[in-house]
C-alpha cells in the first residue's frame, strides 16, 4: 500500500498590532462620515456678544461769581457775572471772566466750559515747586522747533507742563544778554501766568509768590530784589 503524503497545515497570519489600530480608527471615521449631520436652524446660530457703550461724561461743574478759573490760551481769570441771552429763541447762559493781566474779559457759554477749568490745590503748587527746583532739561533741536513745544505747553492749560517751560526757559540770571529775545519773551510769558496762578491759590502778595518762585528756580540776588 502507498504511503500517504502528510499535508502541511498552512499557518493564519495575524494582523499585527498596529494594523487593528488603523483598521478601528478607519471605521470610525467611516462612521462619522456616513453619520447624518444635524441641520442648525438661523435661529439656533450664536449670537455675536453686544458690548455696552460707556456714555460721555456731562459736564456738570458749575463756577460762581467770584470764583477763580483758568482758561488755557489766557491764564487765570475770575468770574465777574452769570448772564444769560436769547440767541435765535434759544436761551444761552455764559460766564463773564475778566483776565487780569491781560485787562481783557472773556464770554464764555456754560454748555461749551471744557476749556475752564479750576484753579489748582496747595498739593499741586507744592509739585511745581518741586519741578522748579529740579536742573532744566538741555535739548539739541533747533530753537524754532523748541519755541513751538513751549508756547504749545503755555498754552495747553497744564500747570505742570507750565512749570516745565519756566524751569527750562531759567537762566538764573536777569541779564538781557543770556537769553534771545524770543526765549525771554516765552519764559516771561510762562513764568508769570504760573506766577498768576499761584497768587490765585495762595492768596498771598506777588512780591511773596515771585520770592517763593525764584527761591525754587535759584535765581540770583539782583533778581530778588528787582
Amino acid at each position: 500500500m502507498p504511503k500517504k503524503k502528510k499535508v502541511k497545515k498552512v499557518k493564519k497570519i495575524k494582523p499585527k498590532k498596529k494594523l487593528k489600530k488603523l483598521l478601528k480608527t478607519v471605521e470610525k471615521k467611516s462612521k462619522i462620515d456616513t453619520a447624518p449631520k444635524k441641520q442648525t436652524s438661523p435661529n439656533q446660530d450664536e449670537k455675536p456678544e453686544i458690548k455696552k457703550i460707556k456714555k460721555q461724561a456731562t459736564e456738570k461743574r458749575q463756577y460762581n461769581v467770584k470764583d477763580f478759573v483758568v482758561y488755557p490760551k489766557h491764564g487765570v481769570g475770575k468770574i465777574t457775572a452769570v448772564e444769560k441771552a436769547n440767541i435765535g429763541q434759544i436761551e444761552i447762559q455764559f460766564y463773564k471772566i475778566f483776565i487780569d493781566k491781560e485787562k481783557l474779559t472773556l464770554t464764555v457759554p456754560i454748555n461749551q466750559q471744557s476749556n475752564l477749568r479750576p484753579i489748582s490745590s496747595i498739593n499741586q503748587i507744592n509739585k511745581c515747586i518741586s519741578i522748579l527746583k529740579t536742573k532744566p532739561k538741555v535739548k539739541r533741536t533747533m530753537w524754532s522747533r523748541r519755541a513751538q513745544e513751549y508756547d504749545q505747553k503755555i498754552n495747553s492749560g497744564k500747570i505742570y507742563e507750565l512749570a516745565e517751560v519756566v524751569k527750562d526757559l531759567n537762566k538764573n540770571t536777569d541779564i538781557i544778554a543770556d537769553q534771545s529775545y524770543s526765549e525771554r519773551q516765552l519764559f516771561e510769558k510762562a513764568y508769570d501766568r504760573l506766577k498768576s496762578e499761584f497768587e490765585a491759590v495762595l492768596k498771598t502778595s506777588p512780591e511773596e509768590v515771585q520770592k517763593k518762585m525764584d527761591k525754587a528756580l535759584g535765581r540770583n540776588k539782583n533778581l530778588l530784589e528787582a
